[in-house]
């Protein structure tokens, strides 16, 4: 289930990934595209909404210099950058850096416009080490994998294993 803005209905929950404002795959865009994308004033209306509401607001996007210039126009306080990229490329050594090199630099610039950086999609057991490479990160979103290991290990110990694989990254500021 996702939480959507859309112009016509305002906040409901959905289960489906075609929305004004919702979620998919590739991140939420935050500079229109088409008719299907959120517009900044959208994504700007939700983001001050659900601010005011007190429910803290990040947008999962692209790690994509225009999306974090859209994302720093719609005051929304975080951002989660899309971190599917680099887990597809993991395997090879060239992708992967370009990926990390990517991720850091859109990383700086967040955080140059004030944002939160958070990150997530496709992080693994295998892979989460390597996102050390991207600065200013306050939260990893590593759910799925967690919650597969658990079946085997059980989920105390794949919280444990997986809080050991993050030792050592530096706090955000």
């Amino acid at each position: 289930l996702r939480m959507v803005a859309t112009p016509a209905r305002g906040f409901s929950i959905a289960r489906r990934e075609s929305s004004d404002c919702a979620a998919s795959e590739s991140g939420t865009e935050t500079k229109e595209k088409s008719h299907q994308h959120c517009s900044e004033i959208w994504c700007a209306a939700a983001a001050a909404t659900l601010g005011q509401a007190g429910i803290e607001v990040s947008l999962f996007i692209d790690p994509d210099p225009m999306q974090i210039e859209a994302a720093g126009a719609t005051g929304s306080p975080f951002i989660e950058l899309h971190t599917g990229a680099y887990a597809e490329g993991y395997s090879d050594e060239a992708k992967r850096a370009a990926e990390l090199e990517r991720l850091a630099k859109v990383a700086e610039q967040a955080k140059s416009l004030g944002l939160g950086v958070n990150a997530g999609h496709g992080l693994n057991y295998e892979n989460t080490r390597g996102i050390f490479a991207v600065p200013h990160l306050n939260e990893l979103n590593i759910g799925h994998s967690i919650v597969s290991r658990a079946i085997t290990a059980g989920l105390g110990q794949a919280v444990r294993e997986m809080l050991e694989l993050m030792e050592g990254y530096p706090q955000a500021e």
